[in-house]
């Protein structure tokens, strides 16, 4: 059997593939469908994923949970609506310290833990900021509708250059002094010049959506499947659909809602994205705490 990333790099290609055949409009289109499902679905089940970590047990009730994860979200949306740019700031470092850890950057050897946290950080980083580098004229048109003011789009190409040099500084030094990471420091490259195709070859929506399910939503329900129910199978993923339906569907409301209302003015795409936003730093809490306990399992 194929390992998921080998599928995953024929899947990526295929998609890239089918990019000649649609206009722009239509990317965009499949695009937000397969946010809509796969990539808000990866999210919809944290709830449970709370209630199987070991430290809630018996400490808070599920309505106690689901208050403070909705409180959480609240609380991202009045940050983005009051503090724009420091709400945003917040949801790039969650989200690369997020994409960064789901492509496995933790490593347990004798180097300050702070290194250690900071390694899958700075590589979500470079992520997130390869895709902003190849499309820096829309990225910047959406992160000056949300902080309202204009970003010069000269920061984006800094940042990238100045974490690509930094990512690339300590994947130098871990190859050279720990030998048992090589191997998944080549693979970790290997994948950058993938992303790298991929976000140069598509529009925006269509790389971040290539990347966002493949790479990271579809991994991270298998890992969550495996945590909850101890093994993948078809049933254990109906299963796990079926628990996340009725948070996946509150989602789609509160969008559709957004649309509704905003649907004619200037700051819908400022809203749209405040609103994932929102979303994610409860989900980031949540996958933190599975992982922590997976590795206390394995331990």
């Amino acid at each position: 059997m194929l390992k998921y990333t080998n599928i995953a790099i024929i899947a990526s290609f295929f998609c890239l593939w089918l990019n000649s055949f649609f206009p722009k409009d239509i990317q965009i289109l499949i695009g937000f469908s397969f946010i809509f499902t796969f990539g808000i679905l990866h999210g919809a089940n944290d709830l449970l994923l709370i209630t199987n970590t070991r430290d809630s047990e018996n400490t808070l009730s599920f309505k106690k949970i689901l208050l403070y994860y909705i409180l959480v979200v609240l609380s991202g949306l009045l940050l983005f609506y009051l503090i724009p740019i420091v709400a945003l700031l917040l949801f790039i470092l969650v989200s690369a310290f997020h994409f960064g850890d789901q492509q496995g950057l933790y490593f347990d050897f004798k180097v300050s833990k702070y290194l250690l946290i900071f390694y899958p950080f700075i590589y979500g980083i470079v992520i997130l900021f390869l895709l902003f580098f190849f499309h820096a004229t829309e990225v910047e048109e959406i992160i000056s509708e949300i902080i309202r003011f204009e970003l010069p789009y000269y920061y984006i190409n800094e940042i990238f250059i100045t974490s690509a040099f930094l990512f690339i500084t300590m994947s130098s030094y871990f190859y050279w002094k720990f030998e048992s990471i090589r191997e998944k420091i080549r693979v970790e490259l290997f994948f950058l010049l993938v992303f790298g195709i991929i976000f140069k070859t598509s529009s925006l929506i269509w790389g971040f959506a290539i990347y966002f399910i493949i790479w990271h939503s579809i991994p991270s329900i298998l890992d969550q499947i495996k945590f909850i129910y101890g093994s993948f199978s078809f049933s254990y993923f109906i299963s796990y659909c079926k628990n996340a339906f009725a948070y996946w569907l509150a989602s789609l409301i509160g969008i559709g809602l957004l649309y509704f209302l905003f649907r004619d003015k200037e700051i819908f795409n400022a809203i749209f994205f405040s609103f994932l936003a929102a979303i994610t730093f409860p989900h980031v809490l949540v996958i933190l705490k599975m992982m922590h306990q997976k590795d206390s399992k394995i331990a």
